[in-house]
């Protein structure tokens, strides 16, 4: 891969990763509420979604979810309802100040909560399919372009959705009371629920 292609393919990670999308807002209600330390499981288990979903496409499955509207249709309904679901559960999750230490309890499941909102959204596999093919130079090896192309995208991804972490992170001091910690609930419970209807009402 030239540089060129390379920077080319840079650009197109840090629009992907800026996006607004599910992975964003796990980021960034998981650095609220628990801080970056917290929200850095989240963020290495959507780092481990894409890779899963990148060794998907270089193994040629991504193609047939691409393909099969009935393979598509699954897994996207699976990636809406658990969006709606975590949606519900923060929505109605009871007030913890972030002093009580029974809120650590809600931390255990942060990494395969960022692994599962990664791995249900087919979008991310349809476009890597559509996208990777792109970048890849059919004369050169590809085994090492494939490496380039997964260390940029992980890289690219753990950079963008830190800062959404930090920033978050910078207000909790905020959530003193429990009126903002209700607030708090609702918004990013209803963000998850609006990202999980999306999904479920788009077509590709």
């Amino acid at each position: 891969m030239s540089w060129n292609m390379w920077l080319a393919f840079l650009a197109a990670a840090v629009v992907i990763a800026v996006s607004p999308g599910p992975g964003a807002v796990l980021s960034m209600a998981t650095g609220l509420r628990h801080g970056y330390a917290v929200a850095l499981r989240a963020i290495l288990g959507l780092q481990t979604a894409l890779l899963i979903q990148l060794a998907i496409v270089v193994l040629g499955l991504g193609a047939v979810l691409a393909a099969s509207a009935t393979a598509f249709l699954i897994v996207k309904i699976a990636g809406a309802g658990y969006l709606i679901w975590l949606g519900v559960r923060k929505w109605r999750a009871p007030v913890e100040l972030l002093d009580d230490g029974t809120a650590a309890r809600d931390t255990r499941g942060v990494y395969l909560q960022g692994v599962l909102v990664n791995l249900t959204n087919p979008k991310a596999i349809v476009f890597m399919v559509a996208l990777v093919p792109q970048f890849i130079d059919p004369q050169l090896p590809q085994w090492p372009q494939f490496l380039i192309i997964a260390t940029t995208m992980v890289g690219t991804d753990m950079v963008v959705m830190s800062c959404y972490a930090l920033l978050a992170g910078r207000c909790r001091r905020w959530l003193r009371s429990p009126r903002m910690m209700k607030a708090q609930n609702r918004v990013f419970g209803g963000m998850f629920v609006a990202a999980g209807s999306l999904l479920a009402a788009s077509s590709r």
